[in-house]
């Protein structure tokens, strides 16, 4: 297996934890997003929109974090499940996730900040205040979701990681990197904790990569 990564990519990220919680072992072969290693030819043989994770697995090549994932999750049936069988609950677990993965990181994606400032010269100040609108529109949403269900355990769904609560720790991770205040959001604070606090995650962390 093969994850051509980048440290702090939160898609990336979601995946590292996903190897990680079903103990799959891996090669991370890095690509600079700073120095635009995404957009060099080899890299576009991968992925032609120019993005991470691509990751290898049996001759195959595949893109996109939640794909990836949910391959994993098949392919590796036996190990950490990362959604239940249910089709109900499966479907509720992966409109947390997608919350996140669809709704709130792509708008807030490096490309996007980098667009801003490069074609419409706003400033960092402008910019921080950007990716904390979109954080705070996303959880509040999702705090709600959260905070009212009975799914709720330790973590997003229940007392085992799932999908949702890979897409989760990243982007609670990026959101304290752009200084957003996180005090209106008690659950979501409570299940980053918890999440942080087991090795899969801990390994996971961008600190901790080979590129950091």
């Amino acid at each position: 297996m093969i994850l051509y990564d980048y440290c702090r990519s939160s898609a990336a990220y979601r995946v590292r934890i996903a190897l990680n919680l079903k103990g799959l072992a891996y090669h991370q072969l890095p690509v600079n997003l700073l120095k635009n290693e995404q957009q060099g030819e080899a890299h576009l043989a991968r992925n032609p929109q120019g993005l991470v994770p691509a990751f290898e697995d049996q001759g195959m090549l595949f893109n996109q974090s939640l794909a990836i994932c949910e391959y994993l999750d098949e392919a590796y049936p036996n190990t950490h499940r990362l959604l239940p069988d249910n089709i109900i609950e499966k479907a509720h677990v992966r409109s947390l996730a997608q919350v996140i993965a669809c709704d709130i990181h792509p708008i807030n994606n490096l490309r996007i900040l980098k667009y801003l400032v490069g074609e419409f010269g706003v400033t960092e100040e402008q910019k921080i205040a950007w990716y904390q609108h979109w954080i705070h529109e996303g959880f509040r949403a999702l705090e709600t979701q959260l905070s009212g269900s009975l799914k709720v355990g330790d973590f997003c769904y229940g007392n085992t990681p799932s999908l949702a609560d890979l897409c989760l720790v990243p982007q609670v991770f990026n959101a304290i990197r752009f200084k957003t205040d996180l005090s209106a959001y008690p659950t979501i604070v409570r299940i980053y904790e918890a999440l942080e606090a087991l090795p899969a995650f801990k390994n996971a962390h961008p600190s901790c990569q080979p590129d950091a």
